[in-house]
């Protein structure tokens, strides 16, 4: 079967590689020039099978609105008049009880421990190199009230399968010296050693290249223009080459829409409506001045809900949600703000460690931001669209594309060749 792929982040080339896997031909299409260039670009680089809560649970509403009114806070909702982010907002609200949390939960953790196997799997096929550690992942916190919660929180997530290691602030100091400096400050940690880190961008670049050399024909520089569905079938997919305008059409047996942030505007003209929703994401990638001292296990702080990550000779610093439709400009004062936070952070946690100079200061950080396609429990999309046949879905991963990109790609490619994923309590798009 002749399957088209829409979309070549993390979950698009997943997607494709396991439809290679079992024996189709495959055509991966994607409006920039290579693959890995959107959202996957420059995340945080966690493969945080151990943190996967969504950001729906009772204490979120509270939260959100004190947080609305601060231009470095973790989440931001900037109201507009847009249909879209309200009904979002609304559905989220209704996810934000315990009973709620309790499955969304379930499925995420199912998803990620499924997907950390397919990820190993490709690694060991491949070979693929993408600044890969394997030295785990710690969640530090400087206020008690929320280290207590933390560990209470670990407790629980036992039922799930998952194990957090709940340590005080001089254990932590242990497992990672390079938090000497910063250790009085934190109360308590958790920390997991089975979760890992690694370049996006690089391993999805790489895989691309593998599945081309494996016969994937990659369409690359060309934007997506529709879909067409003849006689209830998709098999067909218009398009329009960026450098040129010229005008083409692809012709398939089954198409995939792996989009992120811009799968419903594909799929709206169809009558379908996936309740997917933009959360602005910033990170900054700073060059390392004392690579002796610099972290190997990946950070996440509480107090600001950011991460640290270590690739390579550079620190990767992510995090912040900002919920204000496709905008993804860097030069705003409210991008700056929250660019300048990650900056004076890193300094307060790794002193000296990363250069944190700012561009008028002689620095050369390298910023970015990237769309984060939401769900409102934060559960993906993957599967098919009921009445239109050949048309698949494999959106919505938020926060946790890199975690679930692996396991979302073999599990979509297991159902378009009529096996069911091995994935016990996770419910498939229409399954």
């Amino acid at each position: 079967m002749h399957v088209i792929v829409l979309g070549a982040g993390i979950i698009g080339v997943s997607t494709a590689w396991h439809l290679l896997n079992h024996g189709h031909e495959v055509t991966l299409v994607d409006r920039q020039d290579g693959a890995g260039l959107e959202t996957s670009y420059a995340n945080a680089g966690q493969i945080s099978v151990s943190y996967c809560e969504p950001w729906a649970n009772k204490g979120a509403p509270m939260k959100a609105l004190k947080w609305m009114f601060s231009s470095t806070s973790p989440l931001l909702l900037r109201p507009r008049l847009d249909p879209d982010q309200w009904r979002w907002c609304l559905a989220f609200l209704r996810e934000c009880n315990d009973k709620a949390f309790a499955r969304n939960v379930a499925q995420l953790s199912a998803l990620g421990t499924y997907s950390h196997r397919a990820l190993k799997t490709i690694v060991a096929q491949t070979g693929i190199a993408y600044h890969r550690l394997e030295k785990g992942i710690a969640h530090f916190y400087c206020d008690q009230a929320a280290f207590d919660a933390a560990a209470a929180d670990a407790r629980s997530m036992e039922a799930y399968g998952i194990e957090r290691r709940v340590v005080s602030g001089d254990e932590l100091v242990n497992i990672e010296p390079a938090l000497a400096s910063f250790g009085s400050r934190i109360t308590g940690a958790t920390y997991t050693d089975t979760d890992e880190t690694g370049d996006a961008h690089e391993f999805t670049h790489n895989l691309a290249w593998h599945c081309q050399q494996r016969g994937a024909n990659l369409v690359f520089g060309h934007e997506i223009e529709g879909l067409e569905v003849t006689d209830d079938a998709a098999r067909s997919v218009h398009l329009r080459e960026r450098a040129t305008r010229r005008a083409s059409q692809l012709h398939g047996d089954a198409v995939v829409v792996a989009c992120g942030s811009y799968t419903p505007g594909l799929l709206k003209p169809l009558g379908i409506h996936v309740p997917i929703y933009p959360g602005k994401g910033y990170s900054v990638t700073l060059p390392l001045l004392r690579q002796s001292k610099a972290p190997f296990v990946s950070m996440i702080d509480d107090e600001r809900k950011i991460a640290f990550t270590r690739l390579g000779d550079t620190l990767r610093v992510a995090g912040t949600i900002e919920l204000g439709g496709f905008d993804l400009s860097l030069h705003t004062s409210l991008a700056r703000a929250r660019c300048e936070m990650l900056l004076k952070r890193t300094e307060e946690v790794f002193p000296g460690v990363a250069d944190t100079r700012t561009p008028e200061e002689g620095g050369t950080p390298s910023y970015w931001c990237g769309l984060r396609p939401a769900t409102p429990t934060n559960v993906p999309i993957i599967g098919r669209v009921l009445g239109i046949d050949g048309l698949w879905i494999n959106a919505g991963h938020g926060t946790l594309g890199w975690t679930h990109g692996a396991g979302s790609g073999k599990a979509l490619a297991e159902l378009i060749s009529g096996i069911m994923p091995e994935m016990p309590g996770f419910r498939f798009f229409g399954h």
